[in-house]
């Protein structure tokens, strides 16, 4: 596990810009899975104003690690907030952009969305191989839309799965634990005092922590990078920073 730590949000987001920009120059970017949130949006905004000219594009497929089951133009939605603060503005050209279909039947596109990531990624290890997958961090210790109280999910065969939130009993599309911990690079990007306890829980190996599906991430044989800023990173055992 790598652990880096920034002053503010927005040095956290300029941050991974840069790291991404490194990858893709290098040529090791094909096949990401992107996440929704604050931070992440934050992220969107830092790629689309100073990174639109310097980045191929045109060379990476966008997929999504979770989605709710609300149309893309609904406020809510994951695939929605980045084509207004990314796509809208870049050169991707439209069949690189696999977005989940939260409009329609969740069981359905599941199933559609796994057969998808089955034909378009690479396999390795048996599964499809993302070369990136960005994660954010719930207060209540889910990543994707993988939550506690639907552990089994973690271990489900398929790529993706119908979850469902704990309070709204929304639905969501997300991708399973197997398929996360397959990548070869798993991005935690984490902000905000209120996610301090948590991240500490976490990266101290609490307890606690097996309770969570965040925990749980360990990529078989690719790199997990945590990605925070002070705040979120205010409770870190001293051993860690």
């Amino acid at each position: 596990m790598e652990l880096q730590i920034y002053d503010t949000r927005q040095a956290l987001a300029e941050a991974l810009a840069e790291q991404f920009s490194e990858w893709a120059r290098e040529g090791s970017l094909e096949h990401i899975a992107l996440s929704g949130g604050s931070t992440p949006g934050l992220w969107y905004d830092v790629l689309a104003e100073d990174y639109w000219y310097r980045l191929f594009w045109r060379h990476i497929h966008y997929y999504w690690g979770d989605e709710r089951c609300v149309p893309p133009g609904h406020k809510e939605s994951n695939y929605g907030m980045a084509w207004e603060r990314l796509f809208s503005q870049l050169p991707v050209p439209e069949g690189h952009i696999h977005r989940m279909r939260g409009e329609d039947p969740p069981e359905e596109e599941a199933r559609r969305y796994s057969e998808l990531l089955q034909d378009q990624l690479p396999a390795e290890n048996g599964l499809p191989r993302f070369d990136l997958v960005v994660l954010g961090l719930g207060e209540d210790g889910h990543t994707a839309s993988l939550f506690p109280h639907q552990m089994e999910l973690w271990k489900a065969k398929t790529p993706c799965a119908v979850a469902a939130h704990p309070d709204s009993g929304q639905q969501r599309i997300t991708l399973t634990g197997q398929l996360i911990n397959n990548a070869a690079r798993v991005v935690f990007l984490v902000s905000g005092a209120s996610k301090a306890s948590l991240v500490a829980e976490i990266l101290g190996g609490t307890p606690a922590a097996a309770a969570y599906p965040a925990a749980k991430v360990a990529p078989t044989d690719g790199r997990l990078i945590w990605m925070l800023d002070a705040e979120a990173a205010g409770q870190l055992p001293q051993r860690l920073k």
